[in-house]
């Protein structure tokens, strides 16, 4: 087995949603190809040194521009896969530091924007046409709240959501949840997600039980960030600004409903799946 190719199964061991899979690959598989492609043959990941990281997180900096908030990110993937390899020491010492590389201090505001109902109208528009089950996804993660792996997975909840909402004004969303963590969701606009639910609902029995027209789950995430990122949801305005813009409705019909900012940041979170105690967080990150 090749460098590479134990890397990857480390990254996919390690576990996790299938996104956050998903990135691991493709960050460990970054590395392992700069590694290659600078001649140093490593055969076995017990012969990783410090230096081999080291440059590889300088490189994407300096390079490839990437922030400090990426840095730490794509640091978090290697020493996990490290420590998933018995190489905990590497993972914990002190020269793969934040501090260390450089890449501490890194500011949480967020650095994305909540879409306006005009540009998602837009874009919903344009990829209604390329893709219905994508498009579908969209409505689902824009007044649900929902994460992406979370719409694509959303066929198997639809009908307990539609009764749920049938009751009141909240869902439970198990599936593709960050961590696993099962959360409760409260909507804001309830008729109007029933009625997207009702539609996707018929779509997923004709298309096999799926919203999006893959075999897996895997292939399905990659044709939703595909058609997504190919029609405008990048930069600012990424897939997540979708759910930025759910935060945005759930934290004013909180206020509105008396609860004060504080409260109101807190269910908020909540309803995001972060807890709490994110309540800061979400200002910061969401509702910039």
């Amino acid at each position: 087995m090749s460098f590479k190719d134990q890397v990857v199964r480390l990254a996919d061991k390690v576990g996790g949603a299938a996104k956050t899979i998903h990135d691991r690959k493709i960050v460990v598989t970054r590395m392992a190809n700069q590694l290659q492609a600078n001649n140093i043959q490593i055969k076995d990941i017990q012969f990783l040194k410090s230096k081999h990281i080291e440059n590889y997180i300088q490189s994407r900096m300096e390079i490839d521009g990437i922030s400090k908030r990426t840095a730490q990110n794509e640091l978090a993937c290697i020493r996990s896969i490290l420590r998933e390899s018995g190489h905990s020491k590497l993972a914990d010492s002190e020269r793969l530091s934040n501090s260390s590389l450089g890449t501490g201090g890194a500011s949480r505001d967020g650095t994305k924007t909540a879409i306006s109902n005009e540009m998602f109208r837009e874009r919903l528009s344009v990829i209604d046409k390329i893709d219905r089950g994508v498009a579908l996804c969209m409505k689902l993660e824009r007044l649900l709240g929902l994460r992406g792996e979370e719409a694509v997975q959303s066929s198997k909840s639809l009908g307990t959501w539609l009764r749920a909402l049938k009751k009141g004004d909240k869902i439970r969303v198990v599936f593709g949840t960050k961590g696993g963590r099962p959360r409760d969701t409260h909507l804001v606009h309830v008729e109007r997600a029933k009625e997207v639910i009702q539609v996707a609902m018929k779509h997923v029995n004709k298309n096999g039980g799926w919203l999006i027209n893959r075999p897996d789950l895997q292939t399905a995430m990659n044709r939703y960030s595909y058609v997504l990122r190919s029609n405008g949801f990048t930069g600012q305005n990424s897939p997540h600004s979708m759910r930025y813009a759910y935060a945005h409705d759930r934290y004013n019909a909180y206020l509105k409903e008396g609860f004060s900012p504080q409260e109101s940041l807190a269910m908020t979170s909540m309803d995001l799946g972060h807890g709490d105690g994110r309540g800061t967080y979400v200002k910061q990150v969401y509702l910039k």
